[in-house]
């Protein structure tokens, strides 16, 4: 009776995350799927969905690999305080960290007067985006490399000084390729968390077409003018790619296990 009780629980729960998910690829016919999202507007969002996530993702890679090897392997004052400082943008509603990162980097924000003198404009344009995805991207990243870099033995690393590598050709030939799935895990996350985001987004850089409008902003903006099938097939889009990451993410840490 028990067990009955719980996979009858067990199924619902399964049911209620499938049959909305189902529902989307259900409402257009491939051959309207195909047309919609061959559509200009379609293209131009795809398009920078790709750019300011690729960048993103480079930006996450080359900050956050030093950043997380520090947390695992460094103690100093105040490592707590940055740990989490690091993990709080996980936490923090998109629309906060939308609203300020426009505090920060806005037209009257902190950093207005340097960006000022520079000539340099920061909100609603691309770069924004990239700004909006590295800073709710980059945390998912950090901590899978954190936890990667803190499981390795030190006696490889060891054994690859005593044969006279530096502690760069160390760290890029031995810590980094023992970390891999770890980070290839966090990289796919991070990637993924990017190229869902809305809200800091929308706050920080806007949904201007062809200019901050990604594949999220695009969906919601197709709601909004009434163009439910062009929203339904790039919500399509975004469900298949979120469904392949998670596969792979997976795989990653089955394999890091």
């Amino acid at each position: 009776m028990i067990r009955a009780a719980v996979a009858s629980g067990a199924a619902l729960l399964v049911l209620f995350i499938a049959i909305p998910l189902a529902t989307l690829y259900a409402h257009l016919t491939p051959g309207r799927f195909g047309a919609l999202i061959t559509s200009p507007d379609a293209l131009a969002a795809l398009r920078i969905s790709v750019v300011t996530t690729t960048i993103s993702l480079s930006l996450t890679l080359l900050l956050g690999t030093p950043l997380a090897y520090v947390l695992a392997r460094e103690r100093f004052p105040g490592r707590d305080l940055v740990d989490a400082l690091v993990d709080l943008p996980i936490v923090v509603p998109p629309a906060v960290a939308g609203l300020a990162l426009l505090f920060a980097f806005g037209k009257f924000g902190l950093t207005a007067p340097v960006l000022n003198v520079l000539h340099v404009r920061l909100a609603f344009t691309t770069a924004a985006v990239v700004m909006a995805q590295l800073f709710v991207g980059s945390p998912f990243y950090v901590r899978a490399a954190r936890a990667g870099f803190a499981t390795i033995d030190r006696v490889y690393e060891d054994a690859s000084a005593t044969l006279g590598m530096g502690p760069l050709r160390t760290f890029v030939r031995v810590t980094i390729p023992l970390a891999m799935p770890a980070l290839a895990g966090g990289a796919v996350l991070a990637w993924a968390r990017a190229l869902g985001e809305f809200g800091a987004t929308i706050m920080f850089a806007g949904n201007l077409t062809g200019v901050t409008q990604t594949l999220p902003l695009a969906v919601y903006l197709g709601l909004e003018n009434g163009d439910v099938d062009l929203a339904a097939a790039l919500a399509v889009v975004l469900v298949t790619v979120a469904l392949a990451i998670v596969v792979l993410a997976r795989l990653l840490e089955r394999r890091a296990a």
